[in-house]
């Protein structure tokens, strides 16, 4: 009768203890997966940021191309004009 009763509570220990060990395996899971969307949604805001600041920047040189032909700005004014948008 002990030995049953011995048994009993080992199988229920061990049940208890596999339950334990598989939530946690399963909350890190998720915790991992929420981690990856995360930081793909800051990869992907960094890449909309970069392309619009690309944008901005051609737009600028355009602008700058335009009086240079006009011949509002000399090719000395519009090459240090162009460098002073591409550093910033």
């Amino acid at each position: 009768m002990e030995k049953i009763i011995f048994v009993v509570l080992a199988f229920l220990i061990l049940c208890f203890v596999l339950y334990l060990g598989g939530s946690a395996i399963i909350k890190g899971s998720k915790a991992k997966n929420e981690n990856r969307k995360d930081k793909l949604d800051e990869y992907e805001n960094e890449i909309e940021n970069t392309t619009s600041n690309n944008d901005h920047l051609s737009e600028e040189i355009k602008k700058l191309n335009e009086l240079l032909k006009s011949g509002v700005l000399t090719q000395e004014e519009f090459e240090k004009a162009k460098k002073k948008i591409l550093d910033n």
